[in-house]
């Protein structure tokens, strides 16, 4: 039995898809909240998620255990092992000087990201740009370490088009709830790494089931994120220590942005321009805080054409 056998978690990523509706609550509240469910018993875990003990105890035989105290004892060893990860990274790191992990964990950053320009399919890439545009409505679910990544392509996906919606929730019920009127006309982006939210994963599942477009980013092909996915978007997310990296992931969101910033230059400029008026409005801001946009949407990357003679000449002019 490999590695990837013996981490519980893993086990029921596997078999997720071929769960009952009640086995995939426990084994979506035990990914969720292993803190809690690794000192319940089989009778407090079923009443806490809504099923029988006999169920929970059905569950644990049917990802491959003889009976619940034995998953119990394997979840424990998981949850400890995690913990032991925190005294691993002292004895790895404790000799060395505060310059020299700067410089493992950003070479090990950037390690990660050239690893994804060489793996990710600039096919996906292209078609998720497509999806995001194309949509009527676009949901964004990231759970736990990706809320930031979710937030952050929330918020600039905001910028060049409507009806957008971030899922932020502590249940799948909720989850359900916010995208109640998701159908073939929509899309979703569900980002997720190790360890795999089973809250995105159902997310993720029920817009497969209403026919949306699903794009994922996610580690690997062998993701369970990628099983109700049209268009997986792969970022490697190794950890360094106990904090997961999410350079690489944030790195393909950001040139997700760009892709589409530069796809609809006019829509972006009109956004921020209004911005803008709000902002002066309401003094949210003061002016020399703002960064005014011209004919092509802002982009400092190389992509971004040179500004002809006469408009240089013209700048020129103006600023004399």
């Amino acid at each position: 039995m490999d590695q990837q056998e013996h981490d519980i978690i893993s086990r029921m990523n596997d078999r997720f898809t071929r769960m009952s509706k009640s086995h995939k609550a426990i084994a979506a509240y035990i990914a969720d909240h292993y803190e809690q469910a690794v000192f319940m018993t089989a009778a407090r875990l079923g009443e806490t998620v809504g099923v029988s003990e006999s169920t929970v105890v059905r569950f644990a035989t049917g990802i491959g255990y003889e009976g619940y105290p034995e998953f119990q004892k394997v979840l424990e060893e998981w949850v400890k092992n995690k913990l032991n990860k925190v005294q691993k990274i002292g004895a790895k790191y404790g000799k060395s000087s505060q310059s020299e992990i700067l410089s493992a964990v950003l070479n090990s950053d950037i390690e990660k990201i050239q690893d994804t320009i060489v793996n990710l399919d600039p096919v996906a890439f292209e078609a998720a740009v497509d999806i995001l545009l194309q949509a009527r409505s676009v949901y964004i679910v990231g759970i736990r370490s990706c809320q930031p990544l979710a937030e952050f392509l929330n918020f600039y996906l905001n910028m060049v088009r409507g009806n957008v919606f971030l899922l932020k929730t502590t249940s799948v019920t909720e989850l359900f709830e916010q995208m109640i009127r998701i159908n073939d006309k929509d899309a979703i982006v569900g980002i997720s790494f190790p360890r795999y939210s089973m809250r995105t994963l159902k997310a993720i599942e029920f817009a497969n089931d209403r026919n949306a477009k699903v794009i994922t980013i996610t580690d690997t092909i062998h993701s369970p994120m990628n099983l109700y996915s049209s268009c997986n978007l792969l970022a490697r997310s190794d950890m360094v220590s106990i904090v997961d990296s999410l350079v690489a992931p944030l790195s393909v969101i950001n040139a997700l942005v760009v892709a589409l910033c530069l796809k609809r230059p006019g829509d972006v400029k009109d956004n921020l321009e209004t911005l803008e008026a709000v902002w002066n409005n309401y003094q949210v801001y003061l002016n020399d805080e703002i960064n005014f946009i011209d004919e092509e949407a802002v982009l400092d990357y190389p992509l971004k054409k040179p500004l002809h003679k006469e408009a240089s000449a013209e700048t020129d002019a103006g600023v004399k």
